[in-house]
């Protein structure tokens, strides 16, 4: 039994794509689910040093939910330097004017205040509404527990297989039928009627 401990390379490192629906989800669980991606926390070989987490894609950032009266109460501030340079925004003035930056600001604030957290933030990417550039990524790096979670792309590539599958004669029509297939029916009915 060895002792050594397991120390991750680069090179050993793998990156899938995952994509996230935020369609009627609380905000709070979209953000705290799409950092834990970002930083790999759900790897077993998780290192709080290296830039390991996956690549996150946000989509449906306009129809994420939040509870309460928070639309009303939370507000988000900047501030432009300058003195009485305070701007301040509603959580539904942002939803308004651009809904990807509430998602944004809420993953950023669950990653860690450091030059890693800043290259983890760049992994992620936020899409108002369903549909999104990274296609051929997510196809290439799709992990095992995204392909588990969307049926979509198992259920899209079976419907060409249902289309390709050849339509059944009209009445009017006669069969058209392979020359083996007819060989074989002629030496049945031969030996039927041999027998009588």
């Amino acid at each position: 039994m060895t002792t050594k401990t397991f120390r991750l390379s680069a090179k050993a490192m793998e990156r899938p794509w995952h994509v996230i629906d935020a369609r009627g989800r609380p905000l709070g669980r979209v953000a705290s689910e799409a950092a834990q991606l970002l930083m790999g926390k759900h790897k077993p070989t998780y290192e709080r040093h290296l830039p390991m987490g996956d690549f996150v894609i946000i989509v449906n950032a306009r129809d994420v939910a939040v509870t309460g009266n928070k639309s009303l109460q939370k507000v988000y501030y900047r501030h432009s330097g300058y003195p009485g340079g305070l701007h301040q925004r509603t959580l539904r003035e942002q939803m308004e004017k651009d809904p990807r930056r509430v998602i944004e600001r809420a993953v950023k604030g669950m990653l860690p205040s450091s030059s890693l957290g800043r290259e983890l933030f760049r992994h992620l990417k936020v899409y108002a509404g369903p549909t999104h550039p990274h296609e051929a990524q997510v196809r290439a790096g799709m992990s095992t527990r995204t392909k588990r979670v969307s049926p979509a792309p198992a259920a899209a590539a079976a419907a060409p297989v249902a289309e390709a599958a050849p339509a059944p004669p009209a009445e009017d029509e006669t069969p058209v039928v392979a020359p083996e297939a007819t060989a074989a029916t002629e030496t049945a009915d031969n030996a039927a009627e041999q027998d009588e």
